[in-house]
């Protein structure tokens, strides 16, 4: 039920999944009504697959709902229920297009943080002409400490080369300017432990040298990485507006736009967030993939998709194992924020 097209986007969504892709869906919601739903959206003539299965939750947690008040007070809402259905094993990983805020509460309640992780980083794949570049953290933590950032950096080198197949992933810093001087006191004190971590570390980078594809792996505070991931779906959308007002200004460029139509429909495609599905929440004890709330089914399809290569990965495994290589906090990191004081 979460997401701005529910539920008939989730629905979609899983119906092409269960269409093309190795995996048993465990839909969670109002059974009744989901029932009706996906009676009426399932191809005519087939019937409902077998890898399909209901579970009941008649709470719905709305997106515009405070996360920890609507987790206190919707206690059977489908986030919950679903989540509780990965900490007791009954499902391998969780897909959402619901509240992120209350899905990143209840993940950090419901599966726990692993061991060694102070704080879960949500991060997304953006595009580049170079493939998919993974950015962490893009909300989960408006304020972050250096050795977080080490952290976000190992999960995001793990994530990297075992989802999206890069071997030997570049992790990068997001800051002000390359030189290791550069920024304030927490990314020049993250540079210097990043310099000393096990992975593939090639220093700072810019914020123009995101969208070139400077580096695999790029790490910042959730509140920089969230403003930055917005600036960038408006400026898409900005662009791609000016575009077609311009190719509509006359005949022969409406002619132009005709004949360009293959090549923008292909940028398109490889620049679309519903191509590279959900946000994994990296950290926790489980697979959590957090879509976004815009999602149609191509995106949810996605999702679920990234969850399987997820589970497929050991995912949370080589994380734990990951993480355990970079070392511990000083003593003066230990005054993080609490992981649940998480944006929305």
């Amino acid at each position: 039920m979460g997401g701005d097209h529910a539920p008939a986007a989730p629905i979609g969504g899983a119906l092409e999944a269960l269409a093309d892709l190795p995996v048993e869906l465990i839909v969670v919601g109002p059974e009744t009504e989901l029932r009706q739903q996906f009676a009426a959206m399932r191809p005519h003539g087939r019937r409902q697959p077998d890898a399909l299965r209901f579970v009941h939750a008649p709470d719905v947690i709305a997106m515009d709902d405070h996360p920890i008040t609507a987790l206190r007070t919707k206690r059977h809402a489908s986030i919950p229920v679903g989540l509780d259905l990965v900490a007791r094993g009954e499902a391998d990983a969780f897909v959402t297009a619901g509240n992120t805020g209350a899905a990143m509460a209840a993940a950090v309640l419901r599966l726990k943080r692993l061991e060694g992780i102070d704080r879960p980083a949500l991060a997304t794949p953006f595009p580049t002409p170079r493939g998919a570049c993974l950015l962490l953290d893009v909300g989960a933590n408006a304020d972050a400490r250096a050795h977080n950032l080490v952290q976000f950096a190992s999960m995001g080198a793990v994530y990297a080369e075992r989802v999206l197949g890069i071997r030997d992933p570049r992790v990068a810093l997001l800051n002000i300017g390359e030189e290791e001087s550069k920024g304030n006191l927490l990314v020049q004190e993250a540079y210097r432990r990043l310099k000393e971590a096990p992975f593939h570390f090639i220093g700072n980078i810019e914020g123009k040298d995101l969208p070139a594809g400077a580096a695999d792996v790029v790490v910042t505070d959730g509140f920089v990485g969230n403003v930055l991931i917005k600036f960038a779906e408006g400026a898409s959308s900005a662009i791609v507006q000016a575009i077609r007002s311009e190719l509509r200004a006359s005949w022969w460029t409406s002619l132009l736009g005709l004949a360009l139509t293959p090549a923008f429909h292909r940028v398109r495609r490889r620049m679309d967030y519903a191509e590279f599905g959900g946000a994994p929440l990296l950290g926790i004890n489980g697979v959590c993939i957090i879509a976004h709330g815009r999602s149609n089914p191509r995106a949810i399809r996605n999702a679920i998709r990234v969850a399987a290569e997820s589970v497929n990965g050991a995912l949370v495994d080589r994380i734990r194992a990951g993480v355990a290589t970079v070392g511990e906090p000083l003593p003066s990191d230990s005054r993080a924020p609490s992981p649940l004081s998480m944006s929305d």
